[in-house]
């Protein structure tokens, strides 16, 4: 590996360390209310709006029926709600509540005040190389699905 390659290698791994640090202390206050698998769902549910109780276990990769008792616990929590979905009675749709919203807008907001924080130590030019870097690195990189970005509760 040429040494360039070593040193951005090297300087993104500590790079996503630091960021690993930021997720973890935006819902660090999140898991005293709701556990971090049920982060998760809030986090599916967000970005992605209601579904059906058998996509959501899919996509979380875990039994339906061990998957109910969990989301019993959520609406029982007021996070979620959960009814028949008007267009197939036997469908059941599970949705954020008002709170459950609530929580993952504050998680949201807390991590980008974060980084809004950290990115006012650098100066202007740092930040508009940063800006392009960052471009250029998802692109090479490529979107992330959600299930890889859920197991953190992003």
């Amino acid at each position: 590996m040429s040494d360039q390659l070593s040193a951005a290698t090297d300087a993104t791994l500590t790079a996503s360390r630091a960021l690993l640090g930021v997720t973890a202390r935006s819902v660090a206050d999140a898991l005293d209310e709701v556990t971090l698998p049920q982060f998760r769902v809030m986090v599916i549910l967000s970005s992605e709006g209601r579904m059906r109780v058998g996509s959501l276990a899919e996509r979380l990769d875990v039994v339906p029926s061990t998957f109910t008792r969990s989301l019993d616990r959520m609406v029982a929590g007021g996070w979620l709600s959960r009814n028949a979905n008007p267009d197939n009675r036997r469908e059941v749709l599970v949705d954020l509540t008002e709170q459950g919203h609530k929580l993952v807008q504050t998680v949201t907001t807390r991590r980008r005040n974060e980084i809004r924080t950290i990115l006012k130590q650098m100066k202007p030019a740092q930040r508009e190389l940063l800006i392009s870097a960052l471009h250029d690195f998802t692109r090479a990189a490529g979107e992330p699905s959600v299930t890889d970005l859920v197991i953190l509760g992003i």
